[in-house]
């Protein structure tokens, strides 16, 4: 019984993450990787390798659906959006192959230095 408790205890903070990051990504347009690794990997104990790839995994959904409602307010630029799509297809093979190359320490210290860069570029420039 208490490892259905427990089970039960690990879903709930899952999805309580998730709503989180869906929350954040729909109202920032960040992609929720920026809640979702830490929380995965500090909250679940996840290593940063399946933190990374579990995030994009969950921030599909999330993406889809912000993206039907961007659609409908006719926010969207779509030729910008479109050539950064092809890119970014190209980009997240190249990221997905080096992934699995570097070491969770590697990893983990360029995640860092790319939030602490992207916090400093939104608060002073």
């Amino acid at each position: 019984m208490r490892k259905k408790t427990k089970n039960i205890n690990i879903m709930k903070k899952q999805i309580i993450i998730g709503i989180m990051a869906g929350v954040i990504s729909g109202f920032f347009a960040s992609g929720g990787g920026m809640i979702l690794v830490p929380a995965f990997v500090y909250l679940l104990n996840m290593g940063e390798q399946k933190a990374r790839a579990t995030s994009i995994m969950a921030i599909l959904p999330m993406v889809i659906v912000s993206s039907i409602f961007y659609m409908k307010s006719d926010y969207i630029n779509w030729s910008v959006a479109l050539y950064c799509a092809a890119g970014g297809i190209i980009g997240g093979i190249i990221g997905a192959k080096l992934l699995k190359k570097l070491p969770d320490k590697i990893l983990k210290i360029i995640f860092i230095l790319f939030l602490i860069y992207s916090s400093v570029k939104m608060i002073f420039f």
